[in-house]
């Protein structure tokens, strides 16, 4: 047991987010993709919902989805809003990317189960592969820029308005991150009470 625990350890402390014009371009097997979908699924959820939907663009796929991205930006923004460079990072991000998963909220029926627990179970499927990711030794980044939680992106992926894009997963290949920190000293997030 203790030695599984370290291995998880190791893994969710070695997660960093490596941005895509820091990937080497190198491919993915559209097998680990799977994998990591795989795992994806085993996320926990109320009452069985599955909320988790994912849209999985592999080669040229990318490059047409972030093309088409920065138009629905150009399209929709306001002149006086509109950004040259930011378009031009929209259009540019996924080029060394191996695959993007686009990963999204699918709203269920059962009104009993609160939309936020939903949205939650949909993060810890993201987790799941970002961790799987960083098993595997490939570079990941969650990504929620651009027109990520505009309504114009949810109609241009034929989603419906209940549903709520969580993330454009950017997976690949890429230069072993940094050991992380964190600012704030565990014993100072948590209470416990024992009486």
């Amino acid at each position: 047991m203790k030695e599984a625990y370290q291995m998880l350890r190791r893994v969710v402390e070695q997660r960093r987010s490596t941005k895509p014009v820091q990937m080497t371009g190198g491919i993915i097997p559209d097998e680990h993709i799977w994998q990591l979908l795989g795992l994806a699924d085993w996320a926990p959820n109320h009452g069985n919902t599955e909320p988790w939907r994912f849209k999985v663009y592999a080669g040229n796929a990318v490059h047409r989805f972030c093309r088409q991205h920065a138009e629905l930006y150009k399209e929709r923004t306001a002149p006086e809003s509109y950004d040259a460079n930011k378009y031009s990072k929209i259009v540019t991000t996924g080029e060394k990317s191996s695959h993007l998963v686009v990963v999204w909220m699918q709203r269920g029926t059962l009104a009993k189960i609160p939309v936020d627990e939903e949205l939650a179970a949909t993060a810890a499927a993201i987790e799941h592969i970002l961790l799987g990711a960083t098993a595997m030794g490939y570079a990941s980044f969650w990504g929620s820029g651009g027109m990520t939680h505009h309504p114009a992106l949810k109609e241009m992926l034929g989603l419906r308005i209940q549903d709520v894009v969580m993330a454009m997963l950017y997976l690949g290949t890429g230069p072993v991150s940094k050991p992380g920190t964190r600012l704030t000293p565990l014993v100072q997030k948590v209470q416990w009470f024992d009486r």
